[in-house]
């Protein structure tokens, strides 16, 4: 893999760090001088400092880690940082701006995908998807049995979401289909149009003791890293389910393990995990649990959004205008 250099000065020098969607891609070779990690293997800081050596652009996405040691390394030529995702807790912001560099990300465009994605966690984990799916594909399965598998319904459970932005929204307008009341925790309390109905807790106990399900949709911070601790889970009521779609690094996972083992947790559905992909190889094992590979926002559409939003940010640079995604 070269570094980012090139003869031809007509267009921006840009590396991107882990391969985007084919029409996305297909646009950024029109309009930039791109040279792409083609292997799309996770580099570390040190290796993409190396790669995009050069580079007025550089794309990437949530994988990645830019410290403040990379916007050294790539100073004075680096202008522009694009990330595919909405969280940012990847990148030395501060640094970023410190060296000038504009911070894209992309908000907003993933909201229903994701909220899916919750859905189908929710649903799983309540009805004991994984358990039914794994019975019928061993062949074991000896038909319909009146005490077999029984799970959890929906209807007039109470769903506490935490983060009430977009997203979280989006899974409340969905679960209030399946007859669920809606709960949630914010740092503030939302306005009563976008609350739609919905019982706001500003402490954490009130919100915990209204979680059937929980359901863990905040953006990552460090004030939030392992919110879900044993406390936590002590609060909650009794055959409660724990739907992860945010950050793994939310979830104490000794805690939540421990708790999924010993029955004080129904169920779990995860999307997320601290240190992917290396997940801990408890939940592997651990029938009560449905576990997905990130997949929130993975749908064409959606990925096609937030690559063209990055590229419509970078355009309005280029054009000396403020676009909406940006960060610094």
């Amino acid at each position: 893999m070269q570094a980012c250099l090139s003869h031809d000065d007509r267009r921006a020098r840009t590396f991107l760090a882990r391969r985007f969607p084919e029409a996305i891609e297909a646009t950024m070779r029109d309009r930039f001088d791109l040279i792409v990690n083609e292997h799309d293997a996770i580099l570390s800081a040190a290796e993409l400092a190396a790669a995009a050596k050069g580079c007025r652009y550089l794309f990437v996405s949530a994988t990645e880690s830019l410290p403040s040691s990379l916007f050294d390394a790539l100073a004075p030529e680096l202008e522009v940082v694009g990330t595919l995702s909405v969280g940012y807790d990847h990148i030395a912001v501060d640094s970023a701006k410190a060296h000038g560099v504009s911070v894209l990300h992309t908000p907003d465009v993933l909201s229903e995908a994701c909220a899916e994605i919750a859905m189908m966690l929710l649903l799983n984990a309540a009805r004991r998807g994984y358990e039914s799916d794994a019975l019928v594909r061993s062949g074991a399965w000896r038909g319909w049995g009146p005490t077999q598998l029984l799970g959890l319904e929906l209807t007039g459970r109470r769903l506490a979401i935490l983060g009430m932005g977009r997203i979280g929204r989006e899974v409340a307008q969905r679960a209030r289909g399946f007859g669920l009341q809606i709960h949630y925790h914010n740092r503030t309390r939302l306005p009563f149009e976008l609350e739609a109905g919905a019982n706001y807790h500003g402490d954490r106990e009130s919100f915990l003791a209204h979680a059937d399900i929980l359901l863990i949709a905040a953006p990552g911070t460090p004030a939030l890293r392992g919110f879900l601790d044993r406390d936590a889970i002590a609060g909650l009521p009794a055959d409660s389910i724990v739907v992860n779609i945010s950050r793994g690094d939310i979830v104490d996972d000794d805690a939540l393990i421990a708790a999924l083992q010993d029955g004080r947790v129904f169920a779990a559905g995860l999307d997320v995990f601290r240190d992917e992909p290396n997940i801990d190889p408890r939940y592997r094992r651990l029938s009560n649990v449905f576990l997905s590979a990130h997949i929130g926002s993975a749908t064409t559409k959606t990925r096609n959004a937030m690559g063209q939003l990055l590229l419509d940010g970078v355009a309005a640079l280029q054009a000396g205008r403020r676009p909406a995604n940006e960060l610094t």
